[in-house]
């Protein structure tokens, strides 16, 4: 099933405020066992500073965190991108299923056919595949040079495993927020994740103390009328509410999440509801349409070996009691929210999910997953590697993430507790600018 939209297109040149993009299409293997089968195809934007365009430069390829999360769109070089872009070709990757390149969701799936041969086909998602898209771009971009990485949060899971196959493709590899356990299963990744959450939920509530009582109003008016429906058909339930503790993982996510809540109730002719402002806020958030994979493929890209991941999050979840909403909406407790989680119920509440959940329940029960990462050849690592570690990352645990740091050998670490996961974003170049510094052995 060729499905490569633009299979001979010549790549097309552009300029923005102060930088020059070019935009690429790549044809590979679906199955990298299999490099004469199906091909699918990868979207990459070439960014270089615009007086730079014409320079022989060293590339740097960017790897969004994730899954299921195209490359960031710039616009000129914001964020990290003005300090790579005074040394380096910068390629922002859709990795596969994502933004531009062969989209994997509810209106594109069904081509594969049944949701057996779905489950199949999202199996090959993973970092492995996606280090082996990275391999043959190099190749064709570079003419065989290797060329610097930067991994954000799962795109950091990819460099590990980058490092663990095939280092002699990198000159340096940096990864923020982004360390993942190297044999943990998602089981271990979640006992390690809810107290974060629990510590996230209590830091908010210290800040705005005035949230407790609205989380918990919102929460009882949930459980006395029922889902409150969103845009795009999306069913506001007690436990999705919960889950907008995602945005605590950001820098300015805990005043996102206040302003969210403060605005919630409108009165009508009918008593109080919730505002339509507040719904439409609130889906922006929490739909998955515009990221299916996230969902689908989340918990495999912890899975190693034969041991499924079965929801890993939602029966962990049974662990820690004191997230039921129940005890928050009877006063007992404030609400905990969540986050960085994905449960069945998410494929009931989401219409980009729904047509699914059989896909999903098909993955969860997978028991052929790959090893990941390769220990004792990140002992004997020579690539020179740095990694920006967020103290109490909501995210990726940083226990986890130190244990893998001491495994891989020569990598240097920053651990702050000034960003959040989003630091390399928020930080503008001070964050890759410290990891050039000690990837470089210069402090």
């Amino acid at each position: 099933m060729p499905s490569s939209q633009h299979p001979t297109a010549t790549p097309v040149r552009y300029r923005q405020p102060g930088v020059v993009l070019t935009d690429h299409h790549f044809a590979v293997p679906l199955d990298h066992g299999r490099p004469d089968g199906e091909q699918i195809e990868l979207y990459a934007r070439e960014v270089v500073a615009g007086d730079r365009a014409d320079d022989r430069l060293p590339w740097l390829l960017y790897l969004e965190g994730g899954p299921g999360f195209g490359a960031r769109r710039f616009v000129g070089r914001q964020a990290w991108l003005g300090r790579a872009l005074k040394e380096y070709r910068v390629l922002l990757l859709d990795q596969r299923g994502t933004g531009r390149s062969t989209p994997a969701n509810r209106q594109t799936l069904p081509l594969r056919g049944g949701p057996r041969e779905q489950a199949d086909y999202l199996a090959q998602f993973r970092a492995d595949a996606i280090v082996k898209d990275c391999e043959l771009i190099r190749r064709r971009l570079t003419g065989g040079a290797p060329w610097t990485v930067l991994g954000q949060s799962f795109g950091g899971f990819c460099v590990t495993h980058y490092l663990s196959t095939a280092p002699e493709g990198l000159r340096t590899a940096l990864l923020t927020g982004g360390l993942p356990s190297l044999d943990g299963h998602a089981d271990d990744v979640y006992r390690a994740a809810y107290p974060r959450m629990q510590r996230k939920a209590a830091a908010h509530y210290a800040r705005y103390p005035q949230d407790v009582e609205r989380a918990r109003r919102i929460a009882a008016h949930l459980a006395e009328h029922g889902p409150v429906t969103l845009g795009g058909g999306y069913r506001l339930t007690v436990e999705a509410f919960q889950s907008l503790g995602i945005l605590l993982g950001s820098g300015d996510g805990s005043h996102r999440l206040h302003h969210l809540l403060e605005n919630a109730f409108v009165r009508t002719p009918h008593g109080h509801e919730l505002a339509d402002a507040f719904r439409e806020e609130a889906h922006a958030v929490l739909s998955y349409a515009a990221h299916p994979l996230y969902a689908l493929v989340h918990e495999a890209i912890y899975a190693q070996d034969e041991r499924p991941t079965n929801w890993s999050a939602q029966r962990v979840r049974a662990e820690f009691p004191q997230f039921d909403a129940g005890r928050a909406v009877a006063g007992e407790e404030p609400l905990l929210f969540t986050g960085e989680t994905v449960h069945p119920w998410h494929f009931d509440v989401d219409p980009s999910l729904a047509p699914l959940r059989e896909t999903a329940e098909l993955l969860a029960a997978r028991t052929d997953w790959p090893r990941l990462y390769d220990p004792a050849r990140l002992a004997r690592n020579e690539v020179p590697t740095a990694a920006a570690i967020y103290h109490d990352d909501l995210y990726v645990d940083t226990a986890h993430s130190l244990t893998t740091a001491r495994t891989i050998r020569g990598l240097r670490t920053w651990v702050t507790d000034e960003y959040e996961h989003d630091g390399v974003r928020a930080g503008g170049g001070r964050v890759l600018d410290r990891l050039f510094t000690l990837a470089r052995d210069e402090a």
